[in-house]
């Protein structure tokens, strides 16, 4: 035991010795000739050695290469770990990868991140070893240090400039593949595609839209003869021509022809191509795109077969006949084997079948056959469904007598069940001899073809049965339909005799009473100027007077009913128009009823006649008066309108801008019966001698006359409102009369010169006394030819005063517009006791042009007659 504790005493010792000789060999204590220790003093690459011995691994030893490299005296570092030279951008998983070979006694060559003592960063390149003393264990970690920043910073510069250069053609190869992805799409979408056919080798390159386009499974391969196969059999030579052609001469490839697809669906193309030359010249390749025109060729052929239908159910009589002629259609345009219909007896599931229509060399179903012989589908037809069978081999209801189906060439099925009352009571069918799809296109083309068919054999049916119905009541027809024109007729001329007498006993009664007050006043200041008593015969004058103004009104408002009075409309701004008849209208009212103006502002202009409309508003409100006997308020509105179609149809009304006015009461209403009969012609609810019935239908013959409309809305006990709806005229308002109404007619002080032109002697002699008496030269002529050739003389005419009926094929308006060719701006008066509207352009006339509407003062006269002729 001694001698095992004495040897390893001994040789701790040594090891101590050891590792002081070794410790001032690199700290420079030795003066010895290590040539190790010599060179890694001298070398210029950084070196230094660590103590792992010592606690954390101090640094021991570091050369002058070091020092230069780190900036830090050699007192500075000795002593410390590596760490003091790690900072913010050292990479810590690169410290881990050392510190584990360091705890491992491994050697390391790392690239991390180091600062020298004035804070400038650099990429070290450490190559760290463990060194082991003479007994093996581990003495020491020697460590050379490379700045290889630059390096580093080379390959980074070099790493992401191929970073960039990859991501550029990364993203250029992406954009290639995402331009040829949206290629692919739109010719997909477009329903094209890409082929292309090496003509020497005949192979075809195919896209995969082209694939998709023809029908061909995905994960199949297209070849040239594959393709070949898939145009329809009639149209294969056709194609091959236009290839060979397009070969030989260089035409550019183009044809329309019809695909079968492996489904069977058979399909039109568009094909268009080129000839791709070798080097030489020599034709190569024929590149081209296909597109499906289906769609097209089918909604065209289909649009063709129902106008053909159309004419076929026009013209033909018979049901049969109409049943064959659209099977024909059906079978010619969707080019199947077979179409027809026939009857369904559905209790013995059996159909029979007249004629049916056969391609060529399909031989016909007419007869009886049960559908239990072909299939189940029966069932689906009783529920009233349509049997869609697109190939008989594969469909469950006709797998189990798809043979029997085949032998009579129907191995694709279309059944459509015709239903009368929720029964199946025929068929519409069509058949193929080989597999076929059934498009949506073509199914609602079938839909379409047997509504129409089964719509008209079933008229013809009853047009025949009532035809025949007909034909047994034509004579008793005949004798009623003579009995009830004849008791029409009479019913007419009753209604007529009673309107006729209802307008006028309504006439006579006014136009009597009347006349009675004329003619007794003209009697009285006969017997009064018999008798020398003279001054006692003006309220005799006055009194007739009041009655012919009277009677002069009555006619007007006859003339208003019927839409024929003469009018003169005017620009006229309504609100002021209002304002103007407030005083009067508040008087007419009395103290008991109060009178409210609401006017929306910036109200339009409306064209109409002034004083028409003042008397239409003033017949409002009297009779808002009239249905207020215990007082109540008259409200008077204006505003503008914008009526869209429904609102104007309400209205009967074009639809645009309009003016309303409107005239409200707070009486007792009127239920709609009244309503409806307000505008009656001397319809009154007024008792006798209270109203002539005449004022609503004044007021609704004016306001139709003028372009528009009145509406009345009124409920018993809520009061009533009349509204007139204008249209909006786009000009601006007139001022007003420019001479007052009750002024002296002037007299003139130019002598000037009027033609009077009137087939009435008596108004021609009234008006040019009265033109006369204030200094007018008056020239008269009776009708319009002679009063034209007076216009066409040398003799001075200032003015033409006209009336507008005149005999002898000439009217007024033709005499002015005469005169104005050989006298321009010749200032024209149109006198008038009709309502010749259509001859005076409906009161539109040309500038100097004016009407004054018969019967009229005398005294109004002379004031128009100098108010147009001092007018500029």
């Amino acid at each position: 035991m001694a001698k095992d504790v004495e040897s390893a005493s001994g040789e701790q010792s040594l090891r101590a010795r050891d590792a002081e000789r070794i410790a001032d060999e690199v700290v420079g204590l030795d003066r010895g000739t290590d040539p190790f220790v010599a060179a890694v003093r001298a070398t210029r690459m950084p070196m230094i050695i660590t103590d792992p011995r010592l606690a954390d691994n101090p640094i021991v030893f570091a050369n002058d290469s070091f020092c230069g490299l780190t900036g830090y005296d050699r007192a500075e570092i000795l002593g410390r770990n590596c760490r003091f030279l790690q900072g913010p951008e050292t990479d810590p998983a690169t410290v881990g990868q050392i510190r584990e070979a360091v705890e491992r006694a491994q050697p390391i060559k790392v690239d991390i991140r180091n600062y020298r003592k004035d804070g400038s960063g650099f990429w070290n390149r450490l190559v760290m070893a463990p060194v082991p003393d003479a007994h093996g264990d581990l003495a020491y970690y020697f460590a050379s240090l490379v700045d290889v920043t630059e390096e580093l910073e080379t390959l980074n510069t070099l790493a992401s400039d191929n970073d960039a250069l990859t991501a550029q053609l990364t993203a250029t190869m992406t954009r290639e593949r995402e331009r040829d992805r949206e290629l692919a799409l739109a010719m997909q979408a477009g329903g094209m595609g890409a082929w292309s056919v090496d003509v020497a080798t005949w192979s075809l390159t195919a896209s995969e839209s082209y694939r998709l386009l023809m029908g061909w499974p995905r994960d199949r391969p297209l070849s040239y003869e594959d393709r070949q196969s898939l145009i329809h059999p009639d149209d294969r030579e056709a194609v091959r021509a236009q290839s060979r052609a397009t070969i030989e001469t260089g035409a550019d490839y183009q044809i329309v022809h019809r695909i079968v697809t492996p489904a069977g669906e058979t399909r039109w193309m568009s094909a268009k191509g080129v000839i791709i030359p070798d080097a030489d010249g020599r034709p190569m390749r024929i590149a081209g795109v296909t597109t499906d025109i289906t769609r097209q060729v089918r909604a065209e052929r289909m649009r063709t077969a129902l106008i053909e239908l159309g004419d076929a159910l026009r013209d033909l009589k018979d049901p049969a006949d109409i049943s064959f002629a659209a099977a024909e259609i059906l079978g010619r345009t969707l080019e199947v084997s077979r179409a027809g219909y026939g009857l369904v007896d559905r209790d013995a599931e059996t159909i029979t079948i007249d004629r049916d229509w056969n391609a060529p060399g399909i031989h016909t179903l007419a007869g009886v056959l049960s559908f239990r012989d072909f299939g189940t589908y029966i069932e689906d037809l009783k529920r009233g469904e349509t049997v869609q069978i697109v190939d008989a081999r594969t469909d469950p209801r006709t797998s189990a007598t798809a043979g029997a189906l085949e032998s009579i060439s129907a191995r694709a099925v279309i059944n459509m069940p015709l239903t009368e009352e929720g029964g199946l009571v025929a068929l519409l069918y069509l058949n193929h001899e080989t597999a076929r799809a059934w498009p949506d296109d073509e199914m609602a083309f079938i839909r379409d073809v047997a509504e129409r068919t089964r719509s008209a054999t079933e008229r013809r049916r009853a047009e025949r049965h009532l035809a025949t119905l007909a034909a047994s009541l034509e004579r008793q027809v005949e004798e009623r339909t003579s009995a009830l024109m004849e008791a029409e007729s009479a019913l007419r001329q009753s209604q007529k005799m009673e309107a006729v007498g209802q307008l006028t006993g309504g006439i006579a009664h006014d136009f009597n009473n009347l006349l009675t007050g004329i003619t007794g006043s003209l009697d009285m200041i006969g017997k009064r100027l018999a008798e020398g008593r003279i001054s006692d015969t003006d309220r005799f004058i006055t009194a007739a007077q009041g009655a012919a103004r009277r009677a002069a009104s009555l006619t007007h408002r006859l003339l208003a009913f019927s839409r024929r009075q003469t009018l003169d409309p005017r620009p006229t701004d309504i609100r002021k128009l209002t304002s103007g008849m407030e005083e009067l209208i508040q008087r007419t009212m009395g103290p008991d009823i109060t009178v409210e103006s609401v006017h929306a502002a910036g109200l339009w202009p409306t064209l109409v006649d002034p004083g028409q409309l003042e008397n239409a508003l003033l017949n409002l409100c009297i009779n808002a008066r009239d249905a207020m006997p215990g007082g109540g308020t008259v409200t008077i509105e204006s505003g503008n309108r914008w009526l869209d179609a429904r609102a104007a149809a309400e209205r009967e009304l074009e639809p645009g801008q309009y003016v309303s006015l409107c005239v409200s009461d707070t009486g007792g209403g009127m239920p709609p019966e009244i309503i409806a009969r307000a505008f009656e012609p001397f319809f009154t609810t007024k008792p006798i001698g209270h109203g002539t019935g005449l004022g609503l239908s004044m007021i609704y013959g004016f306001v139709k006359q003028s372009g528009g409309q009145v509406r009345i809305y009124s409920e018993p006990g809520e009061g009533t409102m009349v509204c007139l709806y204008l249209p909006r005229h786009l000009g601006g308002a007139e001022d007003g009369d420019e001479v007052a109404a009750f002024a002296d007619p002037p007299r003139t002080t130019q002598a000037e010169t009027v033609l009077i032109v009137d087939d009435e002697p008596t108004v021609r002699m009234l008006t040019s006394e009265v033109l006369s008496e204030l200094g007018y030269t008056t020239i008269e002529a009776d009708d319009g030819r002679s009063g034209l050739a007076v216009l066409q003389s040398n003799r001075r005419i200032d003015l033409l005063i006209t009336d507008v009926g005149l005999p002898g094929g000439m009217n007024g308006r033709q005499v002015a517009d005469a005169a104005r060719l050989a006298r321009p701006g010749l200032k024209v008066l149109f006198i008038t006791g009709y309502a010749e509207n259509a001859v005076l352009s409906h009161g539109h006339l040309d500038p100097g042009m004016q009407i004054l509407t018969k019967p009229f003062a005398m005294d109004e006269l002379g004031r128009r007659v100098g108010a147009i002729l001092r007018k500029d």
